[in-house]
């Protein structure tokens, strides 16, 4: 079997197009706008001329796109929030929360919303399962699970002034 090859072509004033041939003849090329949209389109090698999709997609639906194609996202022992219910979302804490610099235990989120904060990404950092006496910051990026209505509830709750 070929090595696979992905291909890069600078796009002046637009980005970069990336493409790929697969097995079975089609090509995949990837426009990479500068101001993060991506434009995915698809080819048959014996025309490449003839488009047979091309979709928009914003910076968001590429990052999601991406995480779904990662073999990892895949792995069969791993739970996805959405195989149980529940969402998953990243709730920035404003230097104006009410809870800035105050203890996670004291927004007893979990106990009020049912919603919990699995992580917290902190500059370059990741803490995983902060512990009550764990203190926020604003600019902290909280990952928040629960049920769709108490992961909002958190949020309301979080972006408190």
């Amino acid at each position: 079997m070929a090595a696979t090859r992905l291909s890069s072509t600078p796009l002046p004033g637009i980005g970069v197009r990336y493409d790929l041939t697969t097995r079975d003849q089609w090509r995949l090329s990837v426009v990479a706008h500068r101001d993060g949209v991506r434009t995915l389109s698809t080819y048959r090698t014996d025309d490449p001329d003839d488009c047979a999709l091309s979709v928009r997609l914003t910076a968001e639906e590429a990052a999601a796109l991406v995480d779904a194609l990662l073999p990892e996202h895949h792995a069969p022992n791993l739970l996805s929030p959405a195989d149980l219910g529940l969402v998953a979302e990243r709730i920035e804490l404003s230097g104006s929360s009410h809870w800035n610099g105050r203890l996670l235990g004291e927004t007893r989120l979990r106990t009020t919303t049912g919603a919990s904060i699995v992580a917290v990404l902190r500059r370059a950092e990741a803490i995983p399962s902060p512990t009550p006496d764990f203190r926020l910051a604003g600019g902290d990026t909280l990952i928040v699970i629960g049920t769709r209505e108490g992961v909002e509830a958190a949020a309301g709750s979080l972006g408190r002034e």
